[in-house]
């Protein structure tokens, strides 16, 4: 199912990330899926997809500076239950963030079910960008997130 995935920039210093969560939380808002990544790792793929295929849309110096800065925060990407909320939220306490639509699909926690599902994108002719996915005990049902090039093409997946 295509749902909206809320990434933003946080601070990497103790207690920013118990500072967001606290926040959704205290407004009645259940964090459905999230990942976190040093923004370092994602600042430098960016380089490397810059050189190879992407026009450059900031000096050199820009660019050395985003790289320098990046190590101070953390890339956050998550799916909430009530995202129109949670960006009003997001809005009003001045966290910049962007959204993103994305494929959330729970799956049978069994070997295998991954395995089918990425092979159905592949088939399909559709790249992964990026995925990650959770289970919370052997016998229920895992969730994973996956951000593919093309979310129309992607969504006709799950409509068969």
């Amino acid at each position: 199912m295509v749902r909206t995935e809320i990434s933003l920039f946080l601070k990497n210093i103790p207690g920013e990330l118990g500072k967001l969560t606290t926040m959704i939380f205290e407004a009645g808002i259940n964090i459905d899926a999230m990942t976190i990544q040093d923004a370092s790792g994602y600042v430098r793929e960016l380089f490397k997809a810059r050189g190879k295929s992407l026009k450059r849309i900031a000096s050199a110096a820009s660019y050395n500076s985003m790289r320098k800065d990046s190590v101070d925060f953390a890339l956050i990407r998550f799916l909430v239950d009530q995202t129109d909320m949670a960006i009003d939220l997001l809005s009003r306490n001045d966290y910049v963030f962007d959204i993103m639509p994305v494929i959330a699909v729970e799956l049978e926690n069994k070997p295998g079910a991954l395995a089918a599902l990425a092979s159905k994108f592949g088939e399909e002719g559709i790249n992964i960008n990026y995925v990650y996915g959770s289970v919370s005990s052997p016998k229920e049902k895992c969730l994973f997130v996956f951000c593919p090039e093309d979310i129309d093409l992607a969504s006709t997946i799950f409509k068969e």
